[in-house]
């Protein structure tokens, strides 16, 4: 009987698991934030039953958790490591506006306030004068409009947090990056401690930020309001209460707005809690989400029956959230276990190769796709080919006779003389040849000429220069330097980031992970590495960080990637490229200052040793130049 073979579980059957528990983690905390909201709509009247979760607070607080839920759902269906890589904010709209994940946070905002808007009209009393109908008299019944603006003005609310939520770009997890640590590194497990203070501690901002966006909105809702939704509103409600109470058959709108200082009030301490729920639930999902890749203290592959094959299989996954993940597992497991270290140096029987050799390729080949990102950014664009096949010309017949003249067999008729030829001559050479001497008499060359400079000088009496090219430069220049010009600016950070880090995302941490964890391996197998496989790659990871760094280098520095004429800031900075060189750059300088002493052995040349201190940032140019010299004597 054949022995029965390992499974290999996917990468995915151990993440999956683990963004679940944080997804129940972050659930609660935005359960507990809903019941607090229920509390403060309670009716106080009871003791027991103001506070009692199997009463009606509990069924608001159910209600209002909904409200936020939804927004963790969206988030959990959306989410993206890496920012949208683009050169202008022009870009990054044609490319996303048209998606569909743009229609579902659009309904998703609008449909939780709408239901909102319910729950709290539900909750608060009738003295409030905020029924939908109000009787005059006995049967005398009339549609109340502060209601109706009050739902109008959360919908709207939600219209506006989706423009908000889109245009920072919020479905962005910023994953973590397992750098080395002087001295005793200690891994962050994550308790439930650790969580409650770090959400604790963005309360302020939380606060901040939901009072700002609610004065925004009401704003905002207080002049969409009466030009756009409030007779659409209006009507649509008559059509559907009209069969249930006793209303007058006009549409005709009340005479006053429902400005009130007391509706206005209302409107912003329920917007409040509505933008305050929504900002704890996704603070809470892009908190706990993007904890280290650990479970109970170790790596989440160590439960697997072959924990390096469930590594390599997220490693070599193709969507870019399970590939950054498994890298960042690695690169723990690069710095902080011993054991999980051994076990790739020693897992030499693997069907691809040995588990090191496997780890080092796809390492190196993160971060060489930095070069190629750039030469593909740098590159003139290629006109498409032609996917039709032309047919080829059939073969001509061999001719026998002489091919007939090609002679005219018709007098030709003389010139015509009369002027409408002559207009139709001159016409005719103006536009074909208009390279030739006008035709034009000298009467209406004078009136031309005369009409322009009349046009030159009107334009330089009212802008002061006759340069029409420069004077459109300067009207760019002033339109850029204005608000309405941020989106069409490609500014230099944008444009770093999106030719180092490829595209439509990018994620530093990927290749921050990548270069710390093959630089801790190596550096690790002086002591662990038993078989002694991994020094004899430690010469093409040197030349190949050295490589990159180089590259990276030079393509951000002055003489690389110039500014854009948009980019009135001017600003030559961009963080998430230098977090990867400086990633790079520490990986090589701990590469030099171990394997040094042992460079010769390693097959590592003078000049590759010089490239990669200067690379590391260890040595300037110039002091690498005189180093080589002696080094030559």
């Amino acid at each position: 009987m054949a022995a029965a073979t390992v499974r290999r579980s996917p990468y995915k059957d151990f993440l999956q698991p683990a963004l679940q528990r944080r997804f129940a983690t972050a659930s609660l905390f935005v359960l507990a934030i809903a019941y607090l909201q229920a509390l403060l709509l309670a009716n106080w009247s009871s003791l027991f039953w103001s506070w009692f979760p199997l009463g009606p607070t509990g069924f608001r607080a159910v209600s209002f958790f909904f409200c936020g839920i939804v927004i963790i759902i969206l988030r959990i269906s959306q989410y993206h490591p890496g920012l949208r890589t683009s050169d202008s904010g022009v870009h990054t709209f044609f490319r996303y506006a048209p998606k569909l994940e743009t229609l579902e946070t659009l309904l998703t905002y609008t449909l939780s306030a709408f239901f909102f808007a319910f729950i709290y009209l539900w909750s608060l009393p009738e003295k409030l004068g905020l029924e939908f109908i109000t009787y005059f008299t006995a049967d005398r019944a009339r549609l109340n409009e502060k209601p109706l603006f009050l739902i109008s003005h959360l919908v709207l609310l939600g219209t506006y947090q989706t423009v908000i939520h889109l245009f920072k770009d919020v479905d962005r997890l910023s994953l973590g990056a397992a750098r080395p640590q002087n001295g005793e590194a200690k891994l962050e497990v994550g308790d439930a401690s650790v969580q409650v203070r770090r959400f604790r501690d963005q309360l302020p901002t939380m606060l901040v930020h939901t009072i700002n966006q609610s004065i925004s909105g009401l704003v905002i809702s207080a002049l969409v309001y009466p030009l756009t939704v409030r007779g659409p509103v209006w009507r649509t409600t008559l059509f559907f209460l009209r069969p249930i109470y006793n209303l007058p058959r006009s549409n005709m709108l009340p005479a006053s707005l429902p400005f009130s200082f007391s509706a206005i009030l209302r409107c912003w301490l329920v917007s409040l809690m509505l933008l305050f729920g929504w900002t704890a639930a996704n603070t809470a999902f892009s908190l706990f989400l993007v904890k280290n890749p650990v479970k109970n203290g170790n790596p989440l592959t160590s439960d697997s029956k072959d924990p390096n094959g469930s590594l390599l299989n997220g490693l070599k996954n193709k969507k870019l959230s399970i590939k950054c993940f498994a890298m960042w597992e690695l690169a723990i497991i690069a710095r902080d276990f011993p054991d999980r270290r051994k076990a790739i140096y020693e897992d030499i029987d693997r069907k691809d190769g040995p588990m090191w050799s496997q780890v080092y390729k796809i390492c190196l080949e993160t971060l060489k796709s930095i070069e190629t990102n750039i030469d593909t950014y740098i590159a003139p664009p290629t006109t498409p080919a032609s996917t039709t096949t032309e047919p080829s010309p059939p073969a001509q017949k061999v001719r026998t006779t002489d091919p007939p003249r090609d002679e005219a067999i018709f007098q030709t008729l003389p010139p015509k003389r009369g002027l409408r030829d002559q207009v139709e001559k001159a016409v005719n050479q103006a536009a074909l040849a208009p390279g030739q001497v006008s035709q034009l008499s000298p009467a209406a060359k004078k009136a031309v000429e005369s009409a322009k400079q009349q046009l030159l000088k009107m334009q330089k009496d009212a802008t002061g220069t006759d340069d029409t090219q420069g004077l459109f430069r300067d009207w760019a220049v002033k339109v850029l330097h204005s608000a309405a010009g941020w989106p069409f600016r490609q500014h230099y950070r944008r444009r770093l980031a999106h030719a180092v880090l490829g595209e439509p995302y990018g994620e530093p941490s990927l290749y921050v992970n990548a270069a710390c964890a093959v630089s801790q391996l190596a550096l690790h197998s002086l002591r662990e590495d038993k078989y002694g496989n991994v020094q004899r790659d430690v010469a093409a990871i040197v030349r190949a960080l050295t490589g990159v760094a180089k590259k990276l280098e030079s393509f951000g520095g002055d003489a690389g990637l110039a500014t854009h004429w948009t980019d009135v800031e001017g600003k030559r900075e961009c963080p998430e490229v230098d977090e990867v060189l400086s990633a790079l750059r520490d990986a090589l300088a701990r590469l030099i200052e171990a394997f040094g002493p042992y460079a010769r052995d390693l097959r590592l040349s003078l000049t590759d040793v010089r490239l990669a201190r200067e690379a590391a940032g260890l040595v300037g140019p110039e002091e690498g130049m005189v180093e080589a010299k002696r080094n030559g004597r």
